[in-house]
């Protein structure tokens, strides 16, 4: 199980966050935007015939929010 799902499951069942696990669920929940973020740039650079290595980590204000 993801560590993002244990923590929300925790929350859920009022075992917690504490805040040191509130503070990793938002980086992981961070990190995890950033990634589909990556994804997509590669997607998109290869659907138009450019280089999907050329996509880039973008900082976590451009990422965030933008799930599929």
């Amino acid at each position: 199980m993801s560590a993002k799902r244990t923590l929300r499951e925790r929350s859920t069942r009022n075992e917690g966050p504490w805040a040191h696990e509130k503070s990793r669920l938002r980086t992981v929940e961070v990190q995890l935007d950033q990634c589909w973020d990556l994804l997509r740039q590669r997607r998109a650079l290869s659907e138009f015939g450019d280089d999907p290595n050329a996509a880039r980590i973008r900082p976590a204000d451009e990422a965030e929010g933008h799930q599929s």
